[in-house]
């Protein structure tokens, strides 16, 4: 009874992550929405968004340091330095890839629609099978390929649907594999990389935002973002900048449910899981966009049938790797 116990409970604690991955990702998806492209703020800025989120988690990761330092009873985080050598070396590959993800994202959310976004983001698991092989060297069964092939005639046809509607974007839709192939890079990094801070989420994103201030510093000072805020008419509005740090909450907040999420979990879980969340925030934001034909939404429902057919035959894998394991060591 009690080995029963600690499954539920187990897997009470994995559904509450994933529930709070999915609620935190799906209203940071919204609010860069609206920053990047909506009548409210329609600031054309994506870099300086990102960057000033970065900065915003990293202030925030900083008084949560600080906080714990002071009342330890109440709060334990551990403590670190970003600015050793042996840090920076192991953390900042990971902190690219993160750069890269969610500039690929934004990117690709400033050019779609919130609807097309699951689809244009949604060969994450492609690419995470494909890396996983020429990374770690993990083949995969045929049944798994398969999968994955029609998670690709899925995207191909949302693609294709999607094509004949005038908020159709070609450079949407590529940032939007750029960002899946990004997003399957940085979850194999995280899993290798959060035994190097001894699986502390706190600490994990605190590297990766403080890393990532600098990185994306460049893009903002040397591309078009610095005069498009300059000349934005809402610059001196409150509303404004309530949006922007929220957008910097969101941030956060999306950082560590991502790591958390893969720390309790898996690359590939995060991964499907990321794709299920995508669909029903499919379904929420076509509510405020436009009706899309039926063709579309048989597409979004083969990546989604994909995606679920996939987890399943990695499931039934992994329950036979154990089960032999097992029968090994008894023998």
């Amino acid at each position: 009874m009690s080995v029963d116990r600690g499954l539920l409970g187990e897997y009470v604690r994995i559904a509450s992550v994933i529930a709070i991955y999915w609620v935190v990702s799906i209203t940071t998806v919204f609010v860069n929405k609206t920053l990047l492209s909506s009548d409210i703020i329609n600031l054309d800025a994506p870099f300086f968004i990102t960057w000033f989120q970065c900065v915003t988690t990293s202030v925030i990761c900083y008084i949560i340091i600080l906080f714990s330092k002071a009342f330890p009873q109440v709060l334990n985080v551990p403590q670190g330095s970003p600015w050793k050598s042996s840090v920076i070396k192991k953390m900042l590959p990971l902190s690219i890839l993160f750069m890269l993800m969610i500039s690929f994202n934004n990117l690709c959310l400033k050019h779609v629609g919130v609807t097309f976004y699951y689809i244009g983001r949604s060969l994450t698991t492609v690419f995470n099978v494909i890396l996983t092989y020429y990374i770690l060297g993990q083949t995969t069964s045929l049944a798994a390929i398969f999968c994955c092939f029609i998670i690709i005639s899925g995207f191909l046809l949302g693609v294709s649907e999607e094509s004949f509607t005038e908020s159709f974007s070609l450079l949407g839709t590529i940032y939007g594999v750029l960002g899946s192939l990004s997003l399957a890079l940085f979850t194999i990094q995280t899993k290798k990389a959060l035994p190097f801070v001894e699986n502390h989420i706190w600490l994990l994103s605190y590297y990766n935002n403080i890393y990532s201030c600098f990185l994306f510093l460049p893009l903002f000072l040397f591309t078009n973002d610095l005069s498009v805020l300059m000349r934005n008419p809402h610059l001196a509005d409150a509303q404004f900048w309530l949006l922007l740090c929220l957008g910097g909450a969101c941030g956060f907040s999306i950082g560590y449910a991502t790591a958390l999420q893969i720390k309790v979990t898996s690359p590939l879980t995060h991964n499907v899981s990321g794709t299920a969340k995508a669909c029903c925030q499919t379904v929420l934001a076509s509510f405020f966009e436009d009706k899309k034909p039926w063709l579309w939404w048989i597409s979004n429902w083969v990546v989604l049938f994909g995606s679920a057919a996939y987890t399943s035959v990695k499931q039934r894998e992994m329950e036979r790797a154990r089960l032999k394991q097992g029968l090994l060591t008894n023998a």
